[in-house]
C-alpha cells in the first residue's frame, strides 16, 4: 500500500506561523505535523509515501531529506506552480504512483498492480486504528470486491455531510445550513440516508487514478470528484454489486483538525494521548 499525505495547503488559519513555514512543518509536541502523519503510516506498515507540496516547498523537501524520511521512502509531488487541491493533487501524482509500481514490478510483480493508496491530510489527527482500517478494506465482510474508495466518516457534528444509504454506499453531499445538495439531481431525503462527516482520510483503489485522469480540470477536490462519479455508484437502494464509494465508520473515533493557531496547545495534548 502507498501512503499519500496532502501537505500543499497554505495554512492561512495558522498564521503567523505559516508566514515563515509550511503548515506541514508546524511543530506539535516537538515534532512537525508531517512527521506525526509519516510515523502513523509507517507504524501501520506503509513505508512508500507521496507528499504533495506548494507553500515553502523547499523547506519540506529539506526536512524530509535531513530526517531520511523518518524511516520511509518519501516521494515529493511538487505543486509550487499551482495549488491543485486534493483531487488535482492525486491526479498530478498519478505518474509517480505508476512509476512506483513499475520500479517495483520485479519484486512484487502483479501484487503491485493492485496496490491501493491510503490518503490523509497533514493537519488532521485522529485515533483511528490504521491497521484495522486497512484490514477492512482488504477483507470485505461480504463476497463483494473492495470499494474503489473507502472513506473514513463519523457522526461528528458539522454543516457539510456526505450522504450514505443503509448499506453505507455514498449517494450524495449536503450542506444542512444552506440546503445545498450534490449531485444537483440528488434528492436528499433525511429519512432515507445517513449523514456522516468526512475525516479527509480514505483508501483508494489504483483503478480510481484512471477516473481521476478523466476530470477535465487540473484543480479540484476529491469531494468534487466523488460527486462527479456518484451516479456510477449504482442505485444505492437496489444494487447488489460492489459499490465504488463506501463509508468506513471507526469505533470510538476521535479526530482533531489542527487548523487554527489557538488550537495548538489542545492539539499537542490530543497528539500525545493517541
Amino acid at each position: 500500500m502507498i501512503g499519500f499525505i496532502f501537505a500543499a495547503g497554505l495554512g492561512t488559519r495558522l498564521k503567523p506561523l505559516t508566514d515563515t513555514m509550511p503548515k506541514a512543518l508546524v511543530p506539535l509536541a516537538g515534532k512537525p505535523l508531517l512527521q506525526w502523519q509519516v510515523e502513523r503510516l509507517r507504524d501501520a506498515g506503509i513505508t512508500d509515501i507521496i507528499v504533495n507540496v506548494h507553500h515553502f516547498p523547499d523547506m519540506i523537501i529539506d526536512t524530509v531529506r535531513r530526517n531520511k524520511g523518518w524511516g520511509c521512502n518519501i516521494l515529493i509531488s511538487d505543486e509550487r506552480d499551482q495549488l491543485l487541491d486534493t483531487g488535482g493533487g492525486l491526479k498530478k501524482a498519478k505518474s509517480q504512483i505508476i512509476n512506483h509500481h513499475t520500479a517495483q514490478a520485479d519484486r512484487k510483480k502483479s501484487q503491485m498492480a493492485s496496490e491501493p493508496i491510503l490518503a490523509c491530510n497533514v493537519d488532521i489527527l485522529s485515533n483511528i486504528d490504521l491497521r484495522a482500517f486497512i484490514d477492512n478494506y482488504q477483507s470485505p465482510i461480504s463476497n463483494l470486491q473492495s470499494p474503489m474508495s473507502l472513506l473514513v466518516v463519523s457522526q461528528r457534528e458539522t454543516q457539510r455531510y456526505l450522504c450514505f444509504d443503509e448499506q453505507d454506499r455514498l449517494c450524495g453531499w449536503t450542506n444542512i445550513k444552506t440546503g445545498e445538495v450534490r449531485p444537483a439531481n440528488f434528492k436528499c431525503q433525511m429519512s432515507n440516508v445517513k449523514l456522516l462527516a468526512f475525516s479527509g482520510m480514505q483508501i483508494l483503489s489504483p483503478d480510481i487514478l484512471s477516473l481521476l485522469s478523466q476530470m477535465p480540470q487540473d484543480k479540484f477536490s476529491l469531494i468534487d470528484f466523488y460527486m462527479a462519479i456518484c451516479e456510477r455508484n449504482l442505485s444505492p437502494f437496489t444494487s447488489h454489486l460492489s459499490p465504488l464509494l463506501k463509508a468506513y465508520i471507526p469505533a470510538s473515533f476521535r479526530m482533531m483538525d489542527v487548523g487554527k493557531i489557538d488550537q495548538i496547545e489542545q492539539a499537542e495534548v490530543f497528539a500525545q494521548n493517541l
